[in-house]
């Protein structure tokens, strides 16, 4: 009777033996992906010259780790009582975002690799344990992404002066600029992309077993997604090494380092869109801009001036070529990723999938990429200071706009994803491929006639 008891015990000690392991893992995680982060923004700060900051650059490195997890930052400004100050900052900095994204998907995604199955109950469980995990940090790292600076207006020349002299009778001496974590927000969008990356990471993943009742979607979802992330991941990689020779042969190579370490993906993926016949709008005015690359700013500024919000360049093949005709390159090397990537899918998968059907999963695959990757190159960033309410000062006044068209370049992705599905499944028709057998070599005539006969 008594051999009985630990048998009866046996289920709880092994849930709880799980909850640990899981949770060990899933801290793990966390903590790998938010580490990643904060060196790739700490590195690009400092490569921005933010380490001069006084005494606000670990505020500022929090405050880009929000951003590049779907936070939201708010800024503030002061300048008195008749002065006033608008600011307003709206991006991603995407190389943050695409780093973090990747440690934490691989560190979630390798205990899984050792098991045969899994079930629903289990990863239903490290889910939930590392979104939870992940947004109690950025609720911590969000109460550190707080700091006020001081706006400096005076200066030498004639314009500087007279900024003195409305410091000194309008109270406006020492106006200043803040940013906050706008907590609701933050965990809302933080919980949407930690979301996004889970799910991502199960996507693309060849060999994280799934539970029973998702194996079917195996086929028709994992190989094109697989083929998505390697076709953003070689835009990078091709927006690295251009970065690396611009900063190597042409100067600013540390304005160059910081845009590579903050923002790279912002620039790729627009030019995968854009590649594509996708396109951007919109606006560059004051003494604020982007740094890299200087033919876009040189397109969006075309559009300032006016102040009518309407007034947006537009961002395409044909505007972008008309400031550098090297710009038409983005068409062949869009062609020729996006066909490797198709080729890549196709091969992945299975050896029946048709070729209509390829088209279709890439079709659809590479739609809902640029669906999702467009609006995350979205910039929004204003800066103006006010007196008695009356315009901006442009000494101190800036702005920079660029959305994207967003079902315009999800159009395109779509129509350019079913016609290279369709090629990358036929190029992919010479290769041997996963479930494809060796026809056997004809029959001879005489084995064909004669019976085969057994030695004793």
């Amino acid at each position: 009777m008594s051999s009985r008891l630990p048998t009866s015990t046996r289920p709880s000690a092994t849930s709880t033996g799980l909850l640990a392991r899981v949770g060990l893992q899933a801290l793990a995680a966390v903590v790998a992906g938010y580490v990643a982060m904060g060196v790739t923004a700490g590195l690009g700060l400092w490569a921005a010259g933010a380490g001069d900051l006084p005494g606000g650059f670990t505020a500022v490195l929090a405050a880009v780790v929000v951003m590049a997890a779907g936070g939201k930052i708010e800024l503030s400004g002061d300048a008195g009582a008749l002065a006033g100050t608008q600011a307003e900052l709206t991006a991603m900095p995407l190389t943050v975002t695409l780093v973090g994204a990747l440690v934490t998907g691989y560190c979630f995604l390798r205990p899984l690799r050792h098991h045969a199955v899994t079930s629903a109950r289990e990863l239903l469980l490290r889910a939930v344990t590392t979104v939870v995990l992940w947004l109690a940090a950025l609720a911590g790292i969000s109460a550190v992404a707080r700091h006020d600076f001081p706006i400096t207006i005076g200066g030498g020349d004639e314009q500087g002066s007279l900024m003195d002299i409305f410091g000194e009778l309008l109270d406006a001496v020492n106006p200043t600029v803040g940013f906050r974590t706008d907590l609701g927000p933050t965990l809302f969008y933080g919980l949407l992309w930690i979301l996004g990356v889970l799910v991502v990471a199960l996507l693309v993943s060849r060999r994280t077993p799934l539970p029973p009742r998702l194996v079917r979607y195996h086929e028709p979802v994992r190989p094109a997604a697989y083929a998505m992330l390697l076709l953003l991941l070689a835009y990078v990689a091709v927006g690295l090494v251009i970065g690396v020779i611009v900063a190597a042969t042409k100067g600013h190579a540390a304005e160059t380092l910081a845009v590579l370490l903050l923002g790279l993906p912002n620039v790729a993926w627009l030019a995968l869109g854009v590649g594509i016949g996708g396109s951007w709008e919109g606006r560059v005015d004051g003494p604020f801009g982007l740094p890299m690359p200087q033919v876009l700013d040189a397109v969006l500024r075309q559009g300032g001036g006016t102040g009518d919000s309407t007034d947006l360049s537009t961002i395409d093949l044909n505007s972008l070529a008309a400031q550098d005709g090297r710009a038409w390159w983005l068409l062949p090397v869009a062609a020729v990723l996006v066909l490797a990537a198709a080729f890549v899918a196709a091969v992945r998968s299975p050896a029946r999938i048709r070729l209509w059907q390829h088209a279709l999963h890439l079709g659809i695959a590479f739609a809902l990429t640029m669906l999702v990757v467009a609006p995350l190159t979205l910039v929004e960033a204003r800066l103006g200071l006010s007196v008695l309410g009356i315009g901006d000062l442009d000494s101190l006044g800036g702005e920079v706009i660029l959305r994207p068209n967003i079902w315009k370049t999800v159009g395109f992705a779509l129509l350019w994803g079913l016609l290279f599905g369709f090629l990358g499944g036929l190029l992919a028709t010479r290769v041997h491929r996963r479930g494809e057998t060796e026809k056997p070599p004809p029959a001879s005539p005489s084995q064909g006639s004669d019976p085969v006969r057994k030695d004793s």
